[in-house]
């Protein structure tokens, strides 16, 4: 049996090196390089494929993997919304991702982000840097007397909720597919705009879909509370960048934490060597901001996780060429 591993980054190869050495049965190559149609033939001659990107998995892609007979495609993270649905029918192609490799990474870095816009950390720094260590005027927020607002209460939401009870804020949420559990204990509200009105920090858990692509709109900010903050370590394309710019530039919104960005690709995680650079004006116009926390994607980078990305992939690729069939499979 051979998988090829594609966009094998330094920090993950100790873990791929540990299951390989664990499934002497498996030959296993690492390519370093992402899946595209440049490296697409690297894959010739094995059973299955390991990726992880922001990139598409394009048809042309999946068309070429379909002609080499490869059948088993696994993804070392969440989001399938960049994979061309109709090539992987059309090649009889089973892709598997992992949904939970660490909803804790996640949840702590969004809960993270929440008590660093309620205490101003970020213009405090700036201050620092300065010369300026005087308090006011920048008094800060208490998480306990605060609403939070989770939309998507999956495995992160529901870590997100339980910490947020941590520090006694009372939580609500939204889902159209409700948590029995949480249904039971009534936090739930019946809409996104009731959500939206009744929350002081709104943090976002969905999935990225084409039927929520800026969900939180123009429309969705004049539904928020006056001086609510926005959390965004879902997806990028849930929010309206040019909304949300007006939101803050209105005041309508206290403040934002964003770890995904609608045009991340091709600007998060690259060094462009200094802030001037940097190739998205918009996202310069954000992360300038004192009360705009901008992270490159990072709410998954936990030892943690990429360990349990690798692992919970490698063991899906294996098990789709072996028996056909996963528990992570994904249904197009």
């Amino acid at each position: 049996m051979k998988i090829i591993a594609y966009g094998i980054r330094n920090d993950e190869m100790p873990y791929l090196k540990q299951w390989d050495q664990e499934n002497p049965d498996v030959e296993v190559k690492s390519e370093s390089a992402l899946l595209d149609d440049k490296t697409v033939d690297e894959a010739k001659g094995f059973d299955g494929v390991v990726a992880y990107q922001q990139k598409p998995y394009t048809a042309s892609i999946l068309d070429k993997l379909g002609r080499f007979g490869i059948k088993a495609l696994s993804l070392r993270n969440v989001g399938v919304d960049n994979v061309d649905a109709d090539a992987v029918k059309r090649n009889n192609i089973k892709v598997t991702n992992v949904p939970a490799y660490s909803p804790n990474a996640i949840a702590e870095l969004a809960v993270t982000e929440m008590m660093r816009l309620l205490r101003n950390t970020k213009k405090f720094e700036r201050k620092q840097r300065e010369g300026d260590l005087r308090w006011a005027p920048d008094v800060g927020e208490e998480m306990g007397h605060k609403t939070v607002g989770i939309f998507g209460t999956g495995h992160i939401g529901r870590v997100v909720l339980n910490i947020c009870r941590g520090f006694g804020a009372n939580v609500i949420g939204y889902d159209p597919y409700p948590n029995p559990q949480l249904q039971k204990e009534g936090i739930y509200v019946k809409t996104p705009k009731e959500l939206y009105e009744k929350s002081d920090i709104i943090t976002l858990h969905a999935p990225a879909l084409k039927s929520n692509e800026h969900m939180v709109s123009d429309k969705a900010f004049s539904e928020m509370k006056d001086g609510a903050y926005l959390i965004n370590a879902a997806r990028g394309s849930l929010v309206d960048t040019d909304a949300l710019i007006k939101a803050l530039d209105s005041g309508k919104l206290a403040g934002a934490a964003l770890d995904t960005y609608e045009d991340e690709v091709g600007v998060f995680n690259k060094n462009f060597g200094s802030f001037d650079a940097i190739s998205d004006d918009r996202l310069k116009n954000l992360m300038k901001r004192d009360n705009v926390l901008v992270t490159p994607h990072i709410a998954f980078y936990t030892k943690t996780a990429v360990h349990n990305m690798v692992k919970f992939s490698m063991d899906a690729n294996k098990s789709l060429i072996q028996t056909g069939n996963s528990d992570k499979l994904v249904k197009f």
